[in-house]
């Protein structure tokens, strides 16, 4: 959405780049440094935070990490513990991202929200808290999108939707968002001086994202990949309902 709030100093620089733009002098050395530091560090820790862990802990006393494709991220919850285990984890990845990128913003603006979403994301694949193993980062990287550019944020949800659609793999709708965003932001972004390291955040999102993705795609070309349902899995139904009996 801050691509609405572009076309204005305050939009673009951000608070801190526009008071000193306003004042005609140059953001100082340290305090440059100091800035890097925490749009850099403080979205990492919050990435680190990984929501499908803590719900299947809280709420499942388990680790979704051992469970399907052992990635703590939406589907997998999805598939183990059903909506709303997923719902909270959706709302919590979401909301990590948007906020790492409105805290970038806020230094040096267009730039920086991007960095700090990136250092979001990278947070959420290995997460500082839980031994380096988290998701795969794809709800991070389009909250991130959605809140810097909404444009690009609805062209790859209709592309995600229609690829689920017709294959229902989940995965393959990822991928081929992930590789069609920085194509979009080359061709819908205005040409700024900035806008190369902005490029070399996005081809490295689509990169990350594919890989992560690799043993996904293996599966899809054998034909074994799972396809996305709302029901639970078989674990999760069998304890249900054998605590149903038990109750």
């Amino acid at each position: 959405m801050l691509y609405f709030f572009l076309n204005n100093p305050v939009g673009y620089m951000g608070l801190l780049g526009s008071y000193y733009n306003a004042a005609g002098t140059p953001i100082p050395q340290w305090l440059s440094i100091v800035s890097l530091l925490v749009y850099t560090l403080v979205p990492y820790m919050l990435g680190s935070i990984n929501t499908a862990v803590i719900v299947s802990h809280v709420m499942y006393k388990d680790d979704i990490r051992k469970y399907g494709s052992g990635n703590a991220g939406f589907t997998n919850v999805m598939r183990t513990f059903g909506f709303k285990a997923a719902a909270i984890t959706f709302t919590g990845d979401i909301l990590k991202a948007i906020v790492s990128v409105m805290l970038g913003w806020c230094f040096l603006g267009y730039l920086s929200a991007y960095i700090a979403g990136f250092a979001c994301f990278i947070g959420h694949i290995l997460p500082c808290f839980y031994q380096f193993k988290g998701g795969k980062g794809v709800l991070c990287s389009i909250a991130m999108i959605f809140v810097l550019d909404i444009r690009i944020f609805f062209v790859l949800v209709a592309l995600f939707l229609i690829a689920v659609a017709i294959t229902k793999y989940i995965s393959f709708g990822s991928i081929l968002g992930a590789m069609v965003f920085p194509i979009l932001l080359n061709r819908i972004n205005p040409t700024n001086p900035r806008l190369y390291m902005i490029e070399i955040i996005a081809v490295a999102i689509g990169v990350i994202v594919v890989f992560k993705h690799r043993e996904n795609l293996k599966r899809i070309f054998n034909g074994t990949e799972s396809k996305f349902s709302f029901k639970k899995s078989k674990k999760q139904t069998d304890e249900s309902d054998n605590e149903a009996e038990n109750g």
